[in-house]
């Protein structure tokens, strides 16, 4: 799947993206609104994580769904 499609129906992928990163918040995700930078940016500052291995979390979870 490409982000694409995450980012034209953000409303039915936030449930997805909470589930796989449950720190954020319902507001962060507002913010976010389907846009891949703010995600990863959001992911890596919640969870600690370096750049690139947030990169590969959310690619892994893009082939998932």
């Amino acid at each position: 799947m490409n982000w694409d499609r995450v980012s034209g129906n953000w409303k039915q992928f936030r449930g997805k993206v909470k589930e796989q990163w449950g720190k954020l918040t319902d507001d962060e995700l507002d913010q976010i609104n389907g846009n891949r930078e703010q995600l990863e940016g959001k992911i890596q500052e919640r969870y600690g994580l370096a750049k690139d291995a947030v990169k590969k979390q959310v690619d892994e979870a893009l082939n998932r769904w």
